[in-house]
């Protein structure tokens, strides 16, 4: 597919505004909202809570697409012991929202089914909660005795695999504990949640600009992504929009950040089957792919491209580069899909179903690999040519689907710079922020990260400091998946497997 635009950056259909609802409710009133929403075709996409001083509030984002529209539920609770309804028995995903949310601010979901500790490992102080206003220093933690509990399944021939939490490569830590017979894997346990890096406190009482380097490093990866979603909520916050100049820098750039990470990601599956070649290509697309960023931007990881209020950028992309390193690498992938081993070891490897995907809230390439049509770029544009993006959108779940979506998304990717960047001028295009207003209380930002959709949410104070900051990687939805699509695989698919998702460490232990 190819988009048309006019020389001066107009186009055809204009970016509609987010529809915003928000409604204050009880605890009697949050389940049955909650169940209307969800059974409109929304999304439970954050759940954010907030020490007031004389209250705790918790406020739940609900999104969907087509036309953008986006309802946060808030609700308030005693200060002194709070405690909220589970919704876990409506969503997944909220019901590990809520284990997040007792873990770092000790608010009880009442009737929750799973009310163990998800983050806080259980060595971690007992009531000590780290985003709390009062939490202060950590307290000493007691040493660690034993392993970390996790269920046992016995029976003839059952034994269990540990890997991690400490792996041979630069990656963060997780624990992954595998219950197999013979080589099927019954069960798989992930433990992650290793490294609190308190990053969401540490941007407590900084200006929009001061936060903006923690953003980007929320995942090294996702430069882009993090750091956009964080500069639309922050402009939500101020009820501004950028100028149509940035608007497009900065979905150019956001199509840069996947293609390199696609790249790499597709290589590395081809090594994972012992098809090397094509990961020794991959990584030399890569290698150009990351010095074009470098031009770019002045940095390879694209960081410093996207500011509050606009984008730098110091050159465009050659577009006759990007084509050829796309043809490059779809090129390598076709002749890796040939081979009858590479093709045999992706097919029907760790399916991940329709309904799993959907129930659990996998986003990005995972969901997408298996029918679930979620792209923040469609259903939350930040420019009017991603209104009409084709979904690369695959049916089967497994490892092959999984690499057509990116092989797919490269293509696509690639076309949507050529229209870009047929409409961009480098250079800076920012507005400064409104000073000497009346804030807003709050403002979210959705980004369509390379993984999936990014959502931030911000409280901005009287004086434009950041009070509060929520980020959602996508990995923290897609987690989950994992151990469900690797029930019955065989053992020496787990780092294909694994790779297959790539899901980050990082994005999820913030």
């Amino acid at each position: 597919m190819t988009w048309d635009a006019s020389v001066d950056g107009s186009t055809a259909v204009a970016l509609p505004q987010p529809r915003w609802h928000r409604r204050d409710v009880t605890d009697r009133q949050l389940l049955a909202a909650a169940s209307d929403l969800l059974a409109e075709g929304y999304r439970l996409a954050l759940v954010a809570a907030h020490e007031d001083p004389d209250a705790f509030r918790v406020v739940y984002l609900f999104t969907a697409g087509s036309p953008d529209r986006r309802v946060e539920l808030v609700l308030r609770t005693d200060h002194s012991a709070p405690t909220v309804p589970t919704l876990a028995g409506l969503s997944f995903p909220a019901g590990r929202f809520e284990r997040e949310m007792r873990d770092l601010y000790g608010i009880v979901p009442v009737g929750h089914p799973l009310p163990r500790r998800l983050i806080r490992h259980d060595h971690w102080p007992q009531g000590w909660y780290p985003m709390r206003s009062d939490a202060g220093l950590p307290p000493p933690f007691p040493t660690v005795e034993g392993d970390f509990p996790f269920l046992r399944i016995e029976g003839p021939g059952l034994y269990e695999i540990p890997v991690g939490p400490v792996h041979a490569g630069l990656i963060e830590p997780g624990h992954f504990r595998f219950t197999v017979v013979g080589e099927t894997i019954l069960k798989l346990k992930a433990r992650l949640w290793f490294v609190h890096k308190g990053i969401e406190k540490l941007a407590e009482g900084r200006t929009p600009e001061e936060a903006l380097p923690l953003a980007e490093r929320v995942s090294g990866d996702t430069a882009v992504g993090h750091a956009l979603a964080f500069c639309l909520a922050v402009e939500d916050a101020y009820g501004t929009r950028v100028s149509a100049e940035a608007s497009v820098l900065r979905a150019a750039l956001l199509e840069l950040e996947r293609l390199h990470n696609h790249v790499a990601d597709l290589g590395a599956l081809c090594n994972d089957v012992g098809f090397g070649i094509a990961q020794a290509h991959a990584q030399r697309v890569r290698e150009r792919l990351l010095r074009l960023n470098k031009q770019v931007t002045g940095h390879r990881l694209l960081r410093g491209g996207i500011v509050p209020g606009g984008a730098r950028v110091l050159a465009l992309p050659d577009l006759g580069e990007v084509a050829e390193l796309a043809d490059d690498i779809t090129e390598t992938l076709e002749l890796a899909l040939r081979n009858a081993i590479v093709r045999d070891r992706f097919t029907g490897t760790a399916v991940l179903s329709r309904q799993q995907a959907h129930d659990v809230g996998a986003l990005g390439c995972v969901a997408r690999a298996s029918g679930v049509d979620i792209d923040a770029r469609r259903d939350h544009p930040i420019h009017p040519l991603t209104l009409d993006l084709p979904s690369a959108v695959q049916e089967e779940g497994d490892v092959l689907a999984r690499v057509r979506v990116r092989l797919a998304e490269i293509g696509t990717s690639t076309e949507l710079l050529r229209a870009l960047v047929g409409l961009a001028a480098a250079g800076p295009r920012e507005r400064a922020l409104p000073a000497g207003v009346d804030l807003p209380l709050s403002g979210v930002g959705l980004a369509e990260g390379w993984r999936g959709t990014i959502t931030h949410r911000v409280e901005l104070g009287p004086d434009g400091r950041v009070t509060r900051w929520k980020v959602v990687d996508p990995s923290f939805l897609t987690w989950p998946a994992l151990p469900m699509a690797l029930a019955d695989t065989i053992v020496p698919d787990f780092p294909l497997v694994n790779k297959s998702f790539n899901l980050s460490y990082a994005g999820n232990d913030l």
